[in-house]
């Protein structure tokens, strides 16, 4: 069991010929993904990596019968990329572009309340259910994704899934959704949660953890502590501004939810292997 997907999710590419797309689909289906087709307007009825490639996303729903889209779109079309599958009701769409500028993702979450689609990103690096189930890994951050992973491997733990939020002021999936889908699958057993500085989205989370009834394991990271006020560090959206977004904040949030924050990127896995032994 794993949230989002798993390994009878059919996937579709939008802007599967370009070099990104390419590129990452090859690695997607080398991995074992049931990659089904692609969307590349004005390419329809060719094959790319003996793939269908279809002009529209409706094209390739229809055909294909996918239930989620990954999309490597450029930053100026992306937001149109996004509304597209969502207009199309694919179930999960995955935008990895970053760069997307914000009123543009304004317009798209405003346009995805209420429908059927769940928005994960963008500017993240996307989804993953390895084969064997037991951390549950939430982040901000797509580099310390990877560190979190490496970590709690070679501790001898596992990773039920891993989702990368994004990074950006304007996402579609926050932490208390996926903290509450990572609470309900059973095969889920502990949590790593890794946020940074700039919003509140980390102080959210910390609320709906001290809310919520279902307890599970969570140990916590948070980067950005020695950035100064004001400048930005790495992602659009970690930014401390108007005395708000602070990691000391983040870290008090978590804590007071019953969180174990490690102290560095470097103690993730060796953290999250005490409090597992406790």
């Amino acid at each position: 069991m794993a949230i989002l997907v798993d390994a009878s999710t059919r996937v579709i590419c939008q802007g599967i010929t370009g070099a990104q797309g390419t590129f990452h689909s090859e690695q997607a289906i080398a991995y074992g993904t049931k990659m089904v087709g692609g969307v590349t307007p004005g390419k329809g009825g060719t094959r790319h990596l003996d793939l269908p490639v279809f002009n529209t996303v409706h094209e390739a729903r229809a055909a294909t019968g996918c239930d989620a889209s990954v999309i490597y779109v450029p930053p100026p079309f992306a937001a149109d990329a996004i509304l597209e599958a969502a207009d199309a009701e694919i179930p999960l769409i995955i935008c990895i572009t970053e760069g997307i500028p914000v009123l543009d993702m304004v317009r798209v979450k405003r346009s995805l309340s209420g429908g059927r689609s769940r928005l994960i990103g963008p500017n993240c690096p996307g989804v993953i259910t390895p084969d064997e189930c037991k951390i549950g890994i939430v982040s901000r951050s797509g580099t310390l994704t990877y560190e979190a992973v490496a970590q709690t491997t070679a501790v001898g733990l596992g990773q039920s899934s891993c989702v990368g939020i994004g990074g950006d002021p304007v996402n579609g999936t926050n932490f208390v959704e996926i903290l509450e889908m990572f609470l309900a699958d059973d095969e889920t057993e502990a949590i790593v949660m890794i946020g940074e500085i700039g919003g509140s989205a980390e102080e959210d989370g910390a609320d709906f953890l001290k809310a919520v009834r279902t307890k599970k394991p969570v140990v916590g990271f948070i980067a950005g502590s020695t950035a100064p006020p004001g400048r930005r560090m790495g992602h659009a959206g970690a930014i401390i501004a108007g005395g708000k977004g602070g990691a000391g904040d983040k870290i008090e949030a978590l804590k007071s939810a019953g969180v174990v924050v490690a102290e560095s990127p470097a103690a993730i896995g060796t953290t999250m292997r005490e409090v597992l032994r406790h």
